[in-house]
């Protein structure tokens, strides 16, 4: 979740020399159609909509970075509170205040949070099923930047990306202080972003992280003793990537290019396209979820300074066979 200043004309030439880059379209490719938009959020009170995590029903649970709150979103935009994080008098950040960032959700219903506060709070707080008071259950250094979130409940490990330190921590479910799973300057900002490891999935016996400094898309085996393998890149040329999802049980990727507004479709062979833009009500899209035939993406508006517009997009996956 960068938070750089993005001037309209940089931002316009970004975006044609990434269709210029993209691969070549694939007959096999799958498509992103029917855009709407079924909800609009508040800016002036922080809903900037950040991360993502999918009811059964569909609904979609979302993180308001700076109203570091909770909400469920039905898919016709009913909106209703699940959980808000505690204040924290004099939290200071990168990105100046306190913010809930990454979610992940466990089949009982059980939603687990990453808070960045830049004090003792930060970490990973979990919320119970039907929502309630959240609890504090992985305590991380005060410098630490946890970000996305990913639950792996076979293992009961949940691994989050630290876009500041840029690693990857693993926590227990049931709490306590996190373990530094994976490094690499594969992981790591760069000099001239400070943001760096970001998105983190769970695929295939592997994490996937995505890098916003360097543009990447990262894959990191599980091995059988649940250390890390080594870092591979699958992915380049995605500038500024923030979340993504896969498509199906494919490596095919949609992901959130929260600069240039765009959605992203990522082959595993690593070209790469774009299936949406602002023209389609994106802005400054910031994660990315799947469910059968429906992809959802959130929008946080952070950098729009003239009317901007959090948001959740609903968009149709179809998937097309040779």
């Amino acid at each position: 979740m960068p938070r750089h200043p993005r001037p309209a004309a940089v931002a316009g030439a970004a975006v044609a020399l990434a269709v210029l880059a993209a691969g070549p379209a694939s007959a096999g490719d799958p498509t992103v159609t029917d855009p709407r938009v079924v909800a609009h959020f508040l800016f002036a009170e922080g809903e900037n909509a950040e991360n993502i995590a999918l009811e059964p029903d569909g609904s979609a649970d979302i993180t308001f970075a700076g109203a570091h709150r909770v909400v469920r979103v039905t898919r016709e935009g009913v909106r209703t509170p699940v959980a808000s994080l505690p204040d924290v008098p004099g939290a200071q950040t990168p990105v100046g205040g306190a913010v809930a960032l990454g979610i992940a959700r466990a089949h009982d219903g059980t939603l687990y949070v990453t808070y960045v506060t830049g004090t003792k709070e930060t970490g990973v707080w979990r919320v119970p099923p039907g929502g309630g008071t959240p609890e504090q259950i992985g305590f991380f250094p005060a410098g630490a930047f946890p970000n996305g979130l990913a639950l792996d409940e076979k293992c009961g490990t949940l691994y989050t990306a630290d876009t500041r330190l840029g690693v990857v921590w693993s926590l227990p479910v049931t709490g306590g202080e996190p373990t530094v799973w994976a490094t690499g300057a594969a992981l790591e900002p760069t000099g001239q972003v400070p943001f760096g490891a970001n998105g983190v999935k769970l695929h295939d016996g592997a994490v996937w992280v995505s890098n916003t400094a360097r543009g990447t898309l990262l894959r990191i085996p599980v091995r059988k003793d649940l250390t890390a393998g080594p870092v591979e890149t699958r992915a380049t040329g995605l500038d500024f990537i923030d979340d993504f999802a896969f498509t199906g049980h494919g490596d095919t990727v949609l992901a959130a290019l929260i600069m240039s507004d765009r959605l992203e479709l990522v082959r595993p062979d690593g070209t790469h396209k774009t299936v949406l833009t602002a023209a389609d009500g994106l802005d400054n899209p910031t994660s990315v979820a799947v469910r059968h035939k429906t992809v959802y993406v959130n929008s946080a508006a952070f950098f729009n300074t003239l009317d901007p517009d959090p948001n959740l997009l609903l968009a149709t996956l179809s998937k097309n066979k040779l």
